[in-house]
C-alpha cells in the first residue's frame, strides 16, 4: 500500500513571512470600573501563539491566563506582551504552561519582550510558567516594567537550560524596573553557547535551573524586607542538592530573592519560600 500525501501551494508573500519568523503581540488592559469595585478588561487582545483567556478572579482583581497556541518562540520570531493595569485595578496574569525556545527554520535568534505598566494604586502580578530554552535555540529576552509612585508588583522570572538531558540552547535575558521614571532594578543574564562561564561554580555550579521573585511595595519605605538565605544557603539538609538562594531589599521600597536549583519543581519551592518571607498576599 503507498499512501500519498500533497502539500497545498503556498503564496509566495505567505512563504516569505515564514522565512523571517513569526511576529505577533498581546495586549492586555486592565481599569477600574466607575465604583471601584472590581476590575475590567477593556483590552484582551491575542493573536498568533497568543490566546488570552480570562479566568475566575478574586475580590477585585482580574485574572487572565495566556494558552500557548502553537509552537513559539522559534529562531527568528519577534514576540511581545504588553499589559498595562490602570490606576487602582489589580491585575494577575500566568500562562496555561512552560514557554519552550526552540530552533527555528532561520539561522537568527528570537525575541520575547513583555512590557508591563502599573499605575498608582494598581497592583499586577506577573507570575508566568517557565521558560525552558531547549538545545539549539537562540532567545533575547527583555522584561520592562514601569512603576507608578504607589503601585504594586509582584514579578517572577523562572528558566530551565535545556530539556532533560540535553544542552541548553543560548539564552539572554534582560530585567528593567522602573519606579516613579527612576530606575529601581536592572540587569542582564546570558546562558549558553557564546556566554563564557554561566556554567562555573562561580555562576551556576551545576544548577540548570535559576529564577528570580521580585516584589515592589510601598510598606517596604517603612518596613525593608530582611535578608534571608533560601534553601542549601540556610544550612538546610541538600536533599540531593535542593538548590539555594538569598532574598534581600533594593534601594528602594523592593525586595528581590535569586535562586538556583537542580530543576524546575525545587526553583518554584526557593521562590515560594522568598514569597511568604516577603509577605505576598
Amino acid at each position: 500500500m503507498t499512501l500519498t500525501l500533497t502539500t497545498p501551494a503556498v503564496p509566495p508573500q505567505t512563504v516569505a513571512a515564514s522565512a523571517a519568523g513569526l511576529r505577533a503581540t498581546a495586549r492586555i488592559v486592565a481599569r477600574a470600573d466607575q465604583g471601584g469595585g472590581t476590575t475590567r478588561l477593556p483590552v484582551l487582545d491575542g493573536d498568533g501563539p497568543f490566546a488570552l483567556r480570562r479566568i475566575r478572579g478574586c475580590g477585585r482583581q482580574a485574572r487572565v491566563c495566556i494558552v500557548g497556541a502553537m509552537s513559539a518562540p522559534l529562531g527568528g520570531d519577534r514576540l511581545a506582551i504588553e499589559a498595562t493595569a490602570e490606576a487602582g485595578t489589580a491585575l494577575h496574569l500566568t500562562t496555561a504552561a512552560a514557554t519552550v525556545a526552540l530552533p527555528g527554520r532561520t539561522a537568527g535568534h528570537a525575541t520575547y519582550d513583555v512590557r508591563l505598566t502599573v499605575g498608582d494604586g494598581a497592583r499586577l502580578d506577573w507570575l508566568p510558567e517557565p521558560l525552558i530554552s531547549a538545545a539549539g535555540s537562540a532567545l533575547r529576552m527583555t522584561t520592562t516594567v514601569e512603576l507608578a509612585p504607589t503601585a504594586h508588583l509582584v514579578l517572577r522570572e523562572e528558566q530551565v537550560l535545556g530539556r532533560s538531558g540535553e544542552e541548553t540552547g543560548a539564552l539572554r535575558s534582560r530585567l528593567v524596573v522602573r519606579r516613579a521614571g527612576r530606575t529601581l532594578l536592572d540587569q542582564e543574564t546570558a546562558y549558553g553557547p557564546g556566554a563564557p562561564g554561566w556554567d562555573t561554580s562561580a555562576v551556576l555550579d551545576g544548577h540548570r535551573a535559576l529564577g528570580q521573585l521580585l516584589v515592589v511595595k510601598p510598606e517596604f519605605e517603612q518596613s525593608p524586607a530582611e535578608v534571608r538565605l533560601l534553601g542549601a544557603a540556610a544550612g538546610e539538609r541538600s536533599d540531593g542538592g535542593a538548590g539555594q538562594g538569598v532574598l534581600a531589599p533594593l534601594a528602594g521600597p523592593a525586595a528581590l530573592a535569586t535562586a538556583v536549583a537542580p530543576d524546575a519543581l525545587r526553583l518554584r519551592r526557593l521562590l515560594d519560600e522568598a514569597a511568604r518571607s516577603a509577605a505576598v498576599g
